[in-house]
């Protein structure tokens, strides 16, 4: 029989992969474990208990309304970091300004946490799995002070972990330290994550797309000649493919990363910049995805490479099997003129 490894010990044994930390690293994932741990309890609550589903009445920055659940995974993602004062600032989706730590141990804190707390919120109350995403960096302010810009503002080269959390069917906590991917799986028999998925890996191939296609006639000229590709017939690759789109990024994302496929978010007429967030989504998730093998670009750049210029900045993604996302990229630079010049044309 295979022992079972948990992920409180696989953290441990990983610890030599991080020779300039002491343990606060593997502290720091073991915060983010339990905050995960408690709010997987209140999903599965939904439903059942007053006060979990629907709207909280407020909207964030980006103009959504947050969702009961979006809050309470907010402040527990917040006070599981903080209680672990490893961490001297926390950039959240939910928050307009950044949190920055400015007394106690916590100004001593190596580390840089951006969130998201609860993506795909719009789906709780229709029972659709949705997560958490989570990027981890090393500040470059002087410890002891309180964190500047430049410690939030870091490219995803700068990455030192990242991971998501999906709490569907079971719940799943994937995670990356620069070493490549591993997936744990939550026993809710004893309240522990076990490795589940040693060593993840994105087929280099994949027979699914996924993107919004009600957005269609918004979408860049090159992204509407890619979606007809993968419509067409042709027996030697396996088209036409199939379309499957959730909603939920996390949960669009982690299905593309064990069978293949390509997750598209373009930019369209009523979102220039894309929709979803470079900070707190698109450079996490590309972490993730690039360590297993697969590929994430804005259609043209790689999202890892391109350095924000604001939190809650905003980015097209092409992410998923690298074949697929090359062959959209190709379309893209081979209809990019077309595009331009239907714009000036309107």
């Amino acid at each position: 029989m295979n022992r079972v490894v948990t992920l409180s010990e696989f953290i441990v044994e990983r610890q030599a992969d991080f020779p300039f930390a002491k343990g606060e690293l593997s502290r720091l994932l073991s915060a983010i474990r339990l905050a995960a741990k408690v709010v997987n309890r209140e999903v599965n609550k939904a439903g059942l208990v007053d006060d979990i589903l629907g709207s909280s009445g407020a909207e964030n920055i980006q103009g959504e309304v947050q969702q009961k659940l979006d809050v309470y995974a907010n402040n527990q993602m917040i006070n599981a970091l903080r209680a672990q004062q490893e961490v001297c600032g926390i950039g959240s989706e939910e928050n307009d300004e950044v949190i920055a730590f400015d007394k106690g141990q916590a100004l001593w804190g190596k580390y840089i946490v951006m969130m998201d707390p609860l993506d795909g919120s719009s789906n709780i109350d229709v029972n659709v799995s949705i997560g958490t995403i989570f990027s981890i960096y090393r500040r470059k302010s002087k410890a002891g002070t309180v964190a500047t810009a430049e410690d939030f503002l870091q490219p995803g080269l700068d990455l030192v972990a990242a991971g998501y959390v999906i709490y569907g069917s079971s719940t799943m906590l994937v995670f990356s330290t620069g070493n490549g991917v591993n997936g744990f799986t939550l026993d809710p028999s004893i309240g522990v994550f076990c490795l589940s998925h040693p060593n993840m890996r994105v087929p280099k191939d994949g027979r699914m797309y996924s993107i919004n296609e009600g957005n269609y006639r918004q979408f860049p000229e090159g992204v509407k000649r890619y979606i007809k590709y993968c419509q067409d017939e042709d027996a030697a690759t396996g088209r036409p493919y199939t379309s499957r789109y959730i909603g939920s990024l996390v949960a669009d994302v982690h299905r593309n990363m064990i069978k293949g496929g390509i997750y598209i978010y373009p930019s369209t007429g009523s979102n220039p910049d894309g929709k979803l967030r470079l900070m707190y989504e698109n450079i996490p998730l590309a972490f993730i995805v690039e360590q297993a093998g697969g590929r994430a670009t804005d259609g043209k750049n790689r999202i890892l490479s391109l350095t924000p210029e604001h939190l809650h900045q905003r980015t097209p993604l092409f992410i998923g099997s690298k074949n697929m996302v090359d062959k959209a990229e190709a379309f893209m630079e081979e209809y990019s003129s077309t595009s331009a010049a239907v714009k000036n044309e309107n």
